[in-house]
């Protein structure tokens, strides 16, 4: 049963994840991004909520966080919300003018990016490490590269998102350490929410009947992608081995390409599918060295 557990239960969650890109693409059609970020983080703020206190109720532990425990939930809660807001928001805009495939395999490129950061931690990458970078970057030459060798903003923005991640990633790395993370992901999320539907207050103009036009997009992407994936995730890894669950959830960018075929019949073309497999095999050697690695919800 354990073993079922640590290796289904990461690819239901890198198959939520995978798959709400194309939510997120559709969404894309009717809404402006920081305000479709804001509606899906305030139910994933709610969802969570219920989620704490479940828990809470199991463990015979108080819903509300200890004294000492909520100053670094706070500051943990804010950082990783900024950071994952300017994510967020940078992969909602490129999605309006990308197709979901492709946006889920550059964002897959944190997983890249954040050993390479380490190094400015004085946490020294191995060698594979440095053939993943080769790889992808070849990847994402065949993935956004057009035939007169310029790359979309579109796809600049899906690769800013991925830098983004990366810092989430890394500050998700420091205060799990110290708080709880089912209560750290509803913090975050509630710091999107607030920070998100500021900035669409100020820089974009939102029709409700376009809300009421992408709602099933909004649930699946709030509920689902932030909420059950999250969790999953966090079941999954309880005495699993670190590696093995993280490189299953790196389903996620095949998820997300299959998910556009089937869902928009966004065939790639073989340069394309060139570079989804390059990407693919990037993110596995990545992964494959590392003994223990911090993983974080980009959709």
């Amino acid at each position: 049963m354990n073993r079922l557990r640590t290796t289904l239960l990461p690819i239901i969650a890198a198959f939520l994840w995978g798959t709400t890109f194309v939510a997120q693409n559709i969404a894309a059609d009717y809404m402006p991004p920081m305000a479709f970020n804001a509606a899906r983080s305030f139910i994933a703020t709610f969802a969570l909520l219920g989620v704490v206190w479940v828990l809470s109720k199991i463990k015979k532990e108080p819903f509300i966080p200890k004294k000492e425990e909520r100053k670094p939930l706070a500051l943990g809660g804010l950082f990783c919300g900024i950071a994952l807001t300017i994510a967020a928001n940078l992969q909602q805009a490129g999605l309006a003018d990308t197709d979901a495939g492709k946006a889920g395999f550059i964002t897959a490129l944190y997983i890249v990016l954040v050993p390479i950061a380490g190094i400015f931690f004085k946490e020294k990458a191995p060698l594979t490490v440095w053939i993943a970078v080769v790889i992808a970057a070849a990847g994402l030459y065949f993935l956004c590269i057009k035939e007169d060798f310029t790359i979309q903003f579109s796809d600049f923005l899906v690769f800013l998102c991925a830098v983004a991640f990366t810092a989430h990633i890394l500050v998700i790395d420091h205060y799990t350490q110290i708080v709880d993370g089912v209560r750290l992901s509803c913090m975050q999320f509630f710091v999107t929410a607030i920070l998100s539907s500021a900035l669409s207050l100020l820089f974009e103009k939102m029709i409700w009947a376009h809300l009421q036009a992408c709602i099933f997009p909004i649930l699946y992407a709030g509920i689902l992608s932030s909420s059950v994936a999250y969790t999953l995730q966090i079941i999954a890894q309880k005495d699993a081995n670190p590696t093995v669950v993280s490189l299953l959830m790196s389903l996620e960018s095949v998820f997300a390409v299959l998910a556009a075929i089937v869902v928009q019949k966004a065939i790639p073309t073989d340069k394309e599918w060139l570079g989804c497999a390059l990407m693919l095999i990037a993110v596995v050697f990545a992964q494959l060295p590392a003994k223990k690695r911090s993983k974080s919800r980009l959709s």
